[in-house]
């Protein structure tokens, strides 16, 4: 390893140069406590700008070993960190001058949840920061005094400010940390408890706007109905009140713009832990739940369907069952399935963005075309089955039909934002009723045996072909190019919406959970390694992603990545990695 003073001399020696000469700058420099490597250098001053890390030992930076011993507090501390550093960078980006992204500096710019990024990894040893730089040029002629500004005066200081217990506000970090620790006691509560979710009184649910994740100004803070009100003492918050939300079928109901679907929102992405202030921080779901919603167009492969659609007119086989553009309500049927396979605990369902006939057929329909000329069940005769014979609860906001009521265990209505328990009110209503007929065939898990094969990038001498990031972890669309030769060369990735593989896209805008565009760039990541190391043509789809999550896991994002890990990527959940593998039509 070589020094800072010696990274100086080099940098000084090439001053004026072309610009190519800056990659003779990779390497590693001790900085006093840190070390800085420089992993990438750009090519000219217009590209994606330079990958670069620091690392920091434990007994350097001074944080408690209490605020990383555990995985879910040093996620909070990644998290911390990482918003400490975006302050930091923030007063000096783009100080210094040139042209293209000359002075850039830049890391993970999070957003409302708490999620495991690239952009800091702690690890038993140390503290790594991975950010992004542009190295500073006239036209296209190396600057080297404003990247010894960069590199020897502005960096040092954000290094200092932002990653060194001694200079962090003392409350604000343990605030960070005992909030983890109050949002896991809720999640163990929840297993314990036979719950799916937990909303905590006073709550904020609504959004400021369709663009904007911050907290709505003046909206109603929530209130937990007093029947299914419920006590948990937390470490550090103390006894806290809210809504308990049980296992089973769960039916949300009411008024247009009386905030079914924002409850409902809020639950989905309750599967993160969110930062202080979101107004979200003890709203506590289940974290295997996955959203379901029909998505016309996509692919489905091989996947066993009979139990909500089959006796098809052209005699396709629904337990096996595959298609390129399937229609709503076999896209929604799938869903299901799939989400089963991926040990989905909890569906979350909006009747708005449900295929109708998948959901419910009513009594007059049912005259008019008999059990016998429709070969789909719908989900409203499939839910108790789900429970019972899946163990997969189901919260369901309906509107439009009053047959959801007959199978439900717990009815709200949303009312001003309000939540009102009904149960014991509907269920009444409901003795005065005839139930509708229900005729579902009989019901089995599906047996999940699907086995993947490498679709053409699988490299059998087992040498993997690596990848490498070169775009800001800002950017709406972000491009990794692969590094070493072979098949393809580009993976791309547009926002939440999708990414390609070798021009093989895979749509993801339905999949809702996904709160950050760096979780996508994992996934595309995580997918060419499995094309590539992982499926075999033996395994089945549980096996592979098993076998990939683990190494994520156990081992980071090294084995993911090139030569170096890039900032810019954050952990998706295991669901959305099934999500992702389902909708590859590669």
């Amino acid at each position: 390893m070589k020094s800072s003073a010696e990274l100086r001399t080099l940098l000084r020696s090439i001053d004026h140069k072309g610009y190519p000469a800056y990659k003779s700058l990779a390497g590693s420099y001790q900085f006093g406590s840190y070390i800085l490597s420089i992993d990438h250098v750009q090519g000219d001053p217009f590209a994606s700008p330079s990958s670069l890390h620091i690392e920091i030992l434990h007994r350097d930076a001074g944080f408690p070993a209490a605020y990383y011993d555990r995985d879910y507090v040093r996620i909070a501390l990644q998290d911390y960190l990482t918003r400490r550093m975006e302050e930091q960078f923030a007063a000096f980006n783009f100080k210094a001058k040139g042209s293209g992204k000359s002075g850039l500096l830049s890391i993970s710019r999070c957003g409302q949840e708490v999620l495991e990024r690239s952009a800091c990894e702690i690890t038993s040893q140390k503290i790594i920061v991975r950010f992004h730089v542009g190295f500073p040029a006239f036209g296209r002629t190396i600057n080297a005094g404003e990247l010894d500004k960069i590199l020897f005066d502005f960096l040092p200081r954000c290094v200092e400010n932002g990653c060194f217990a001694r200079r962090q506000d003392a409350k604000r970090l343990k605030a960070a940390i005992d909030l983890a620790e109050d949002q896991h006691a809720i999640r163990q509560y929840l297993r314990e408890h036979q719950l799916v979710a937990f909303v905590a009184n006073g709550s904020v649910l609504p959004r400021k706007s369709g663009v904007s994740d911050l907290p709505m100004n003046g909206s109603v803070p929530f209130t937990s109905p007093a029947s299914m009100e419920t006590e948990i003492r937390l470490p550090h918050a103390g006894l806290m009140r809210g809504m308990a939300v049980r296992r089973g079928i769960t039916l949300i109901v009411g008024g247009g713009y009386h905030g079914k679907s924002t409850l409902l929102e809020a639950l989905q992405m309750g599967v993160y832990n969110h930062i202080a202030g979101d107004g979200r921080e003890y709203v506590i779901t289940d974290d295997t739940a996955v959203k379901l919603r029909a998505e016309d167009g996509r692919s489905i492969r091989q996947a066993d369907i009979s139990m909500f659609i089959r006796d098809l007119p052209n005699k396709k086989d629904t337990s096996c069952f595959s298609t390129e553009d399937a229609s709503g309500s076999t896209s929604q049927a799938a869903g299901v399935i799939e989400g089963i396979e991926a040990g989905c605990g909890l569906f979350l369902i909006d009747e708005d963005t449900s295929a109708t006939n998948f959901m419910v057929r009513d009594e007059f329909m049912q005259q008019v075309v008999s059990r016998s000329q429709e070969p789909i069940t719908p989900f409203l005769e499939r839910a108790v089955d789900l429970y019972e014979k899946a163990g997969v609860s189901t919260i369901l906001v309906a509107g439009s039909s009053g047959a959801f009521f007959y199978i439900a265990d717990t009815i709200l209505q949303m009312d001003c934002y309000q939540p009102v328990d009904i149960t014991a009110r509907v269920k009444a209503l409901c003795k005065e009723h005839t139930a509708p007929r229900t005729q579902a065939p009989d019901f089995t898990v599906p047996v999940f045996n699907r086995v993947l094969r490498g679709n053409g990038h699988t490299n059998r001498s087992g040498s993997r072909e690596a990848e490498e990031a070169v775009s800001g972890s800002d950017s709406r669309k972000s491009r990794y190019d692969r590094a070493g030769g072979g098949r393809g060369g580009k993976i791309k990735t547009f926002g939440t919406d999708s990414f390609s593989i070798d021009r093989e896209t895979v749509d993801m805008r339905y999949v809702e959970q996904l709160a950050d565009s760096e979780q996508l760039n994992a996934l595309a990541h995580l997918l060419r390694y499995m094309t590539e190391q992982v499926l075999d043509g033996r395994k089945t789809m549980q096996q592979a992603v098993r076998q990939t999550y683990d190494i994520l896991e156990k081992k980071g994002w090294e084995p993911f990545c090139s030569s170096y890990v890039p900032c810019g990527l954050a952990r998706p959940r295991i669901q959305e990695l099934y999500a992702c593998l389902n909708r590859f039509r590669g």
